[in-house]
């Protein structure tokens, strides 16, 4: 290969970067963002910079004097791929020709329909996103957070600490439930009664009041909860519009093979816009999580370079982590599928337990609480049951 062009410039697309060059490629390397900024780190977005605690030189995800001697395009999205003549066509209508494409545009934020030019309604998922809330969160006053998974939590949390008045809407009956079942989902949610933010559970929102500005969220049961701001955090939708008649097969994301690899010869997809094969589980599944970002790029490239299948591995378990009211939230594996979840320490109502995930007696996930060496002891032994 003489061009690779890497499409999507945050962690997975610059992990893939590095991938390429930790891996012996030396040839001409393209990374396209739709951002003008360098990559940088999401995770603290939600929480330290938005707290105002963590500055944006900071969250720079490039180590002083790295360089991948790769063409940096920024600022320009990509709106189409042309495999047959191997081009990557962008916004600005340049091409860019390669021998080899990693996808890795990532995830945008779901909107609510009708919030549209309405102010004080935020997403948040880009460094623009964080800037825009924090300026407005240092105004203070009433913010409704709609979505109790945890993103909506972590900004709950910040906005607590920050002095706001702040309510959390959630459709389903239990917040998290979806990530870490419905027992330990109502131990971790119970983190905002806690400190006396108020969740609404089992009702969904029906839209907006205001004419310039927010006034209240209406809920579906007549009720209006007052808002001076708004963050919709009800998840995310891959950002793949831009494949639509490219031929690659597309399914929740760009669907992929458990090394990477997409329907389309030397194009491989990696980050939140990848659909991968779990040999575990036995199907494709989309992993959000900053660790799959950083760690799967190897094998995506390692199938790139050699041009075809390349053994895979056994993946480990997914890993992500929260920071709520000043409690630090690890989980690793799958809360689906498990049939029993067992406390095998702490206490739930002291917010610091460790709990398993088995399915027929074998573990399959662990949740800590303020639990990080005991946590980490667990990890790796659901890693090594787990292979």
């Amino acid at each position: 290969m003489r061009t690779v062009a890497v499409v999507g410039a945050s962690l997975a697309g610059l992990s893939a970067a590095r991938s390429l060059r930790k891996q012996g490629y030396d040839g001409r390397l393209v990374v396209v963002g739709d951002e003008l900024h360098r990559p940088y780190d999401r995770p603290p977005l939600s929480k330290e910079f938005l707290a105002g605690t963590l500055g944006e030189a900071e969250l720079a995800l490039e180590t002083d004097g790295e360089d991948l001697r790769a063409e940096w395009l920024l600022g320009v999205r990509a709106t189409g791929l042309d495999h047959a003549r191997r081009v990557v066509r962008l916004g600005d209508g340049r091409q860019v020709r390669a021998d080899g494409v990693v996808i890795a545009t990532g995830a945008a934020a779901r909107t609510l329909p009708g919030s549209e030019g309405l102010a004080g309604v935020h997403t948040l998922r880009t460094l623009d996103d964080a800037r825009a809330l924090r300026d407005e969160l240092a105004r203070g006053g009433r913010l409704v957070v709609i979505g109790g998974g945890f993103i909506g939590a972590e900004v709950a949390s910040t906005a607590y600490a920050l002095g706001l008045d702040v309510t959390v809407v959630e459709a389903a009956p239990t917040p998290l439930a979806g990530s870490l079942g419905e027992t330990m989902g109502a131990i971790v949610s119970a983190l905002h009664a806690d400190h006396g933010v108020r969740v609404e559970c089992g009702v969904g929102v029906k839209g907006l009041s205001g004419e310039a500005r927010v006034d209240a969220v209406l809920l579906e049961d007549g009720r209006g909860i007052p808002a001076d701001l708004v963050v919709v955090g009800v998840g995310a939708r891959p950002n793949v519009e831009w494949l639509e008649g490219s031929g690659i097969a597309l399914d929740d994301g760009v669907k992929c093979g458990a090394d990477g690899r997409t329907s389309l010869a030397g194009v491989v997809a990696v980050g939140d816009c990848a659909n991968w094969y779990d040999p575990r589980a036995g199907f494709h599944r989309r992993i959000e999580h900053w660790t799959g970002a950083r760690e799967r790029p190897d094998v995506a490239v390692a199938t790139l370079l050699a041009g075809g299948a390349v053994e895979p591995g056994v993946p480990r378990p997914p890993y992500f982590w929260s920071d709520q009211y000043g409690v630090k939230i690890q989980f690793a594996g799958h809360a689906a599928g498990a049939d029993s979840v067992t406390i095998e320490a702490g206490a739930a109502d002291d917010r610091d337990v460790l709990a398993v995930y088995r399915r027929a007696g074998d573990p399959v996930a662990v949740l800590g609480m303020n639990q990080p060496r005991l946590f980490m002891r667990w990890r790796k032994q659901l890693a090594a049951a787990t292979s």
